[in-house]
């Protein structure tokens, strides 16, 4: 049995839907993020999981309960805000255990829960602190211990860390992620961060414009994205997606797997060069085309050096101009594919 299910549902205000029929299901035990860019309905999406908002259309169930019109305290969940939303008058071991005073849980088990929360997420020495002592990971590791001493079968995120700094969102999503497998509960998670998606969850769902764009493991959505719009947002640097000779279809090849060559198919000049330490990003100009090419280490070449690319015919993409569809079905598309697409930019570099 999925621990979330999402069938069908749509969030309207007057003529504009935020959410348009998105259907979904979460597996026990997984940790799912819902991405996309700012205005794609994902934060949408989670709130009207969580009894935030009422859905105009569809069905929501958790552990097999129809909840779509239950209240969220009915709901069987717990829930991460961006803000943290801490009470900046009470004590970290007070905010962790405000639920629970709600909801009347015996002293004796609040004591015994505290303890554990505490001990997981490192607080022990902090819970007679006030939110204003602690450091912003500090505040973000009390939201997860109010959210986790709950018990509750499934946690919601919404974008639980863009109020830190980069290296603590690394360290953050670590432990998040231990943190939920060792707990075992399912999780859905929102973010507009690719890496956060692409390093923590077992399940991505990428929105766009209220609707999925693909729901699929990060190795999929990676190697094979079902549209040109998924093959973009999915990677650093995005895919570069070329027009074919056939107007029709659209041609799509990763920096990564571009080589700079001295025997490369394709002549082209370097644009630019964006040194990152343990690579590059090659900018490189291709008559009125630009493709950029990521590569290891340094490159010892000047802006408007003339270079060679290449690139293994089986990582060629191929989608459908009109839809942004992909086309082929494997992940191996015909050798011709991959030679026009050669033959092109070489055409338009004057190659």
């Amino acid at each position: 049995m999925s621990a979330v299910a999402v069938e069908e549902v749509t969030k309207q205000w007057g003529e504009t839907r935020a959410v348009d029929g998105v259907s979904f299901t979460a597996a026990a035990g997984s940790l799912v993020v819902l991405l996309g860019p700012s205005g794609c309905g994902k934060s949408t999406t989670l709130r009207l999981i969580a009894g935030l908002e009422a859905a105009s259309a569809g069905r929501i169930r958790i552990a097999g309960r129809d909840v779509t019109h239950l209240p969220p305290a009915r709901r069987g969940i717990a829930m991460v805000f961006q803000s943290y939303a801490l009470f900046p008058h009470l004590t970290v071991a007070e905010n962790i255990l405000f639920g629970l005073r709600v909801r009347k849980v015996p002293a004796a088990e609040r004591r015994r829960r505290l303890a554990k929360v505490a001990g997981l997420l490192g607080l022990e020495r902090l819970l007679e602190r006030k939110p204003a002592q602690l450091s912003g990971g500090q505040q973000q590791r009390v939201a997860l211990g109010r959210a986790i001493i709950a018990e509750a079968p499934v946690c919601l995120m919404d974008e639980p860390l863009s109020n830190l700094d980069a290296q603590l969102r690394h360290e953050m999503r670590r432990e998040i992620r231990a943190l939920q497998q060792k707990l075992g509960m399912t999780m859905l998670y929102v973010t507009h961060d690719q890496s956060e998606a692409m390093s923590m969850a077992d399940q991505v769902i990428l929105l766009r414009g209220g609707r999925i764009e693909q729901d699929a493991a990060p190795a999929a959505l990676y190697d094979r994205p079902a549209t040109a719009f998924a093959a973009r947002f999915i990677g650093t640097p995005p895919m570069n997606i070329l027009r074919s000779a056939d107007a029709g279809v659209l041609l799509g090849i990763r920096p990564e797997d571009i080589v700079l060559a001295e025997r490369g198919d394709v002549a082209a000049r370097i644009g630019a060069i964006e040194y990152l330490g343990a690579d590059s990003t090659v900018t490189c100009m291709l008559g009125g085309e630009t493709v950029l090419a990521r590569v290891q280490g340094r490159v010892g070449l000047p802006a408007g050096a003339a270079v060679r690319l290449s690139w293994p015919r089986e990582r060629v993409h191929l989608f459908d101009a009109a839809t942004g569809r992909r086309l082929d079905d494997t992940m191996s598309p015909p050798p011709a594919a991959a030679q026009e697409l050669g033959e092109r930019v070489a055409a338009a570099a004057g190659g």
